[in-house]
């Protein structure tokens, strides 16, 4: 199991989503722009989405630096309320390579911060080694 955790200033984001528009189309899916839209301060969510794409990035010890998209990263929500993390097409071979079966991932915010935590859970071989 691998563990990432990261804080974000909402402010921040905020900050940088209005002076520089491509921001949010360069970290975050449509779908994910759509969802934060959608609610009364937008910026809370969008920041404990970053939060989650950098936890992501945190828990298999790769970056966009390394290859991995912001946008290989979706962070969406279940009719549940529980947030999940969906994988694009490099994250997934990367999951892959490192045994990893799937990211557990929790986010949380206020007026100031958004914080999340993700763990990757490794894959448990069966009887044959797979």
């Amino acid at each position: 199991m691998a563990l990432g955790t990261d804080i974000t200033e909402v402010d921040r984001i905020r900050r940088i989503a209005q002076e520089h528009p491509q921001f949010l189309t360069t970290v975050f899916t449509p779908a994910e722009i759509a969802y934060c839209q959608s609610k009364k301060n937008p910026y809370q969510h969008f920041a404990a989405r970053f939060a989650a794409k950098e936890s992501v990035m945190k828990a298999i010890g790769k970056g966009w630096l390394q290859g991995i998209a912001w946008t290989d990263i979706e962070v969406v929500t279940l009719p549940s309320g529980k947030p999940e993390i969906r994988p694009g097409t490099t994250l997934a071979v990367e999951m892959r390579a490192q045994g990893i079966a799937g990211f557990e991932v929790s986010l949380s915010h206020c007026r100031e911060y958004a914080i999340a935590v993700v763990s990757a859970g490794v894959a448990v071989p069966d009887k044959k080694g797979r």
